[in-house]
């Protein structure tokens, strides 16, 4: 299952998950909303998969990022240790900690924001179809390696695992009336 997050245009955003079986079908929708710049990210996604009825077929959780709607960070942790369903956290590019630092400043419970961030742990490339463009990764509850290879299966379209992708167009899709960007 991947899960993204909408546009940032009100308060309230909206967070897709998109289940597939590999990166060759979507099987199903699930949808939620969290509040920006919040902290209830964690529990709203740990909710939205221990309620769908493809909870017991889900082997994995693909997130965007370890942050959504602004800086509302997902525990990976947490998330992992209450669904019992491995976690894969990627991103286009390897995050850079003092920005985001110093952007978390102006927030309330910055420090525990950071706190969760860094908690997400290492960060590793993957190659996946486009070898000149690589994604990073990060996860909890599966070895590294077993990551590396969910990551390059599903990723059947660009080098964007395909139930992020999807999950990408349909929040935007959603809220804008029209998808764009890039998951």
């Amino acid at each position: 299952m991947g899960i993204d997050d909408s546009a940032l245009i009100s308060d309230t955003i909206t967070i897709v998950g998109a289940f597939f079986r590999g990166g060759l079908w979507l099987d199903g929708v699930l949808r939620s909303e969290i509040t920006r710049d919040g902290m209830d990210s964690t529990e709203r996604i740990i909710s939205m998969v221990l309620k769908s009825k493809h909870f017991p077929q889900i082997r994995a959780i693909m997130l965007d990022g370890v942050t959504y709607g602004g800086f509302n960070p997902v525990d990976i942790v947490s998330l992992y240790e209450r669904t019992q369903i491995p976690v894969i956290v990627l991103m286009r590019n390897i995050p850079d900690f003092e920005k985001i630092e110093t952007a978390l400043s102006y927030l309330p419970e910055s420090k525990k924001r950071m706190r969760i961030i860094r908690k997400a742990g290492d960060i590793s490339k993957v190659v996946t179809k486009d070898r000149y463009n690589p994604v990073f990764i990060q996860c909890c509850g599966i070895d590294t390696s077993m990551a590396k290879i969910i990551v390059k299966i599903t990723s059947t379209r660009s080098n964007i695992p395909e139930p992020l992708r999807v999950a990408h167009l349909i929040a935007t899709g959603i809220v804008l009336g029209e998808s764009r960007g890039k998951a």
